[in-house]
């Protein structure tokens, strides 16, 4: 299917934003908006939204770390998307939710809901991680309007913990993943993305 056609999960953004639009990223009242997506979901063609800011793709972005080490990836020069390509690491693992995913949801526990099912079947595409993980958390809602992009994204930051290192990217002719420190990952080694810098600046920097 080309990724035009897939059926993507989005939240109207007047829903969203009912109790008022932030820059960057907020760490308050997080249950709210988890509640807000669940009981407002819709499913709209990928490319009919992409420059539709009446309406947010909701993009779960998954940071894992082992003992104070962060997973990092960066696109290889044969990976197909050109504008990805440089010499920066990036943090978040996780892309869009997909109407497939209410599917894979049938049977489980109604806790379990559909951005947590679309959440970890990106996870399970992307890496390929040995250990278990210790704790997912919610830390976070990226909202950034700098650019025609990222209006129409939403981010949801999860914080995953696990209890060993042996974490690889499974597309090893695009990408290449490794866990860095957070003095690599500073600004001062690394060109962020905005999401990246959003993150690292209101999260990352402050866990000692």
């Amino acid at each position: 299917m080309n990724k035009d056609d897939e059926q993507i999960l989005v939240v109207r953004s007047d829903i969203l934003f009912e109790k008022g639009i932030w820059q960057g990223l907020k760490t308050d009242n997080l249950d709210y908006y988890l509640e807000l997506i669940k009981n407002n979901r819709e499913f709209k063609r990928r490319g009919d939204v992409e420059i539709d800011n009446s309406v947010q793709q909701i993009i779960p972005y998954i940071l894992f770390s082992f003992e104070n080490k962060f997973f990092a990836y960066k696109y290889l020069p044969k990976a197909g998307e050109q504008r990805l390509i440089n010499n920066n690491y990036q943090l978040g693992v996780g892309g869009h939710i997909n109407k497939e995913d209410l599917s894979a949801q049938a049977g489980v526990n109604d806790a379990k809901d559909v951005v947590e099912t679309g959440m970890m079947r990106e996870w399970e595409e992307e890496v390929d991680f040995k250990g278990s993980l210790v704790s997912k958390k919610l830390v976070g809602i990226i909202n950034d309007d700098s650019s025609p992009v990222e209006q129409v994204h939403l981010g949801l930051v999860y914080h995953f913990v696990g209890d060993s290192p042996d974490i690889q990217i499974k597309e090893t002719d695009k990408m290449e993943g490794k866990l860095l420190n957070l003095e690599e990952l500073s600004t001062e080694k690394i060109n962020h993305s905005v999401w990246m810098k959003i993150v690292f600046e209101n999260y990352l920097s402050k866990i000692s």
